[in-house]
């Protein structure tokens, strides 16, 4: 890939570096991602990296957050559409099935992430902050324990959805849902 010339008053070079670390652990995976590449997927000079960021550490702590909450507004958006407990159970399959959050992209972010903060226990908070997040949106809808357990659900549905070679139907999606949501 081509380096583009550097651009002098760019107030999107950051979100670009942001946005660039993603895509390049996805490419790449964690373990072989490096500025340089970042840097060149993100058209910057080497040397923009450290102006915004104290390390790799930092970029990747600030590109999984940034990541962790864009997600959660796009989870908390979708349940909050609903109108009752059926529709946000709608909502959930939506999220589970849909194009939105259920990405092959949005799914390699997230076990990225899952393997990083395993070796990186700082980086939990991460996790963490994104569950209670989510937990909370359903929390609209349904009592504590469930809420818990739905959001475990639609984590593990997700992966299964987009691995599975017979992914369930909606159909049987909306049957687990109910049985859980009771």
């Amino acid at each position: 890939m081509m380096t583009k010339a550097p651009r002098r008053n760019d107030p999107d070079r950051r979100s670009r570096i942001l946005h660039a670390t993603l895509d390049m652990l996805v490419e790449h995976g964690i373990s072989h991602i490096t500025h340089r590449k970042i840097a060149e997927a993100a058209g910057v000079s080497l040397g923009s990296m450290t102006y915004y960021f104290d390390g790799i550490e930092s970029l990747l702590s600030e590109a999984f957050t940034q990541f962790a909450h864009q997600m959660s507004d796009d989870y908390r958006c979708r349940i909050e559409q609903a109108r009752n407990r059926d529709e946000a159970c709608e909502a959930i399959v939506d999220m589970i099935c849909g194009e939105k959050i259920a990405t092959s992209y949005n799914l390699q972010v997230m076990y990225q992430l899952y393997a990083y903060a395993n070796r990186n226990p700082e980086l939990k908070i991460i996790m963490q902050d994104w569950m209670c997040r989510s937990q909370q949106a359903l929390e609209a809808f349904f009592d504590p324990i469930t809420a818990r357990m739905l959001d475990a659900f639609i984590e593990g549905m997700t992966l299964h959805y987009v691995t599975d070679r017979h992914p369930l139907s909606r159909e049987d999606l909306s049957r687990m849902l109910a049985k859980i949501a009771g």
